[in-house]
């Protein structure tokens, strides 16, 4: 772990993440009636605990819309949950004024290309080991584990390691 990674874990007040292919492997499973089904690392639940109990949000930004995201965002305690953004870089003015931080305390975890202009303007942006190349290049860390095997704690406590 290098000292720039240390240094802007230091600041991260709030942590913003993407779900397929981060919080889960990215596959989609279809039940006979055509719902979509998600399986969710219980790690990275408490990751989110031991963030909230820090006083550093969790805050879900996807592209998806999906009622198993929303229940399981609440089951969670997530701050926030903003589905169906396409242009997620967007949201960032918007959770900055919300959450009273600036864009250098803000985490974002993200593993494709709709992710990147988002991953370039937060203070410390993090990939899966299965993030897409391009998203690994651009990223100040990329995580030891796969999406959907506990990306987020692995993010967690590194941010929390370093405060």
């Amino acid at each position: 772990m290098t000292k720039i990674v240390n240094q802007r874990c230091k600041r991260i007040k709030l942590v913003l993440t993407d779900v397929d292919g981060v919080l889960t492997d990215g596959g989609m499973y279809y039940s006979k009636d055509g719902d979509i089904l998600k399986k969710f690392h219980a790690r990275d639940g408490m990751g989110i605990t031991i963030l909230r109990k820090s006083n550093i949000p969790t805050v879900i930004v996807t592209k998806e819309k999906n009622t198993i995201i929303k229940k399981w965002a609440q089951k969670m305690k997530i701050k926030k949950t903003y589905q169906g953004v396409l242009q997620k870089e967007k949201i960032l003015d918007i959770v900055c004024k919300n959450f009273k931080v600036n864009s250098e305390e803000v985490a974002y975890i993200g593993d494709d290309i709709n992710d990147i202009p988002l991953l370039k303007k937060v203070g410390f942006s993090a990939t899966p080991k299965d993030g897409m190349k391009i998203v690994k290049k651009i990223c100040h860390y990329t995580c030891s584990c796969k999406g959907g095997d506990g990306v987020l704690r692995e993010v967690a406590d590194l941010i929390l390691l370093n405060k």
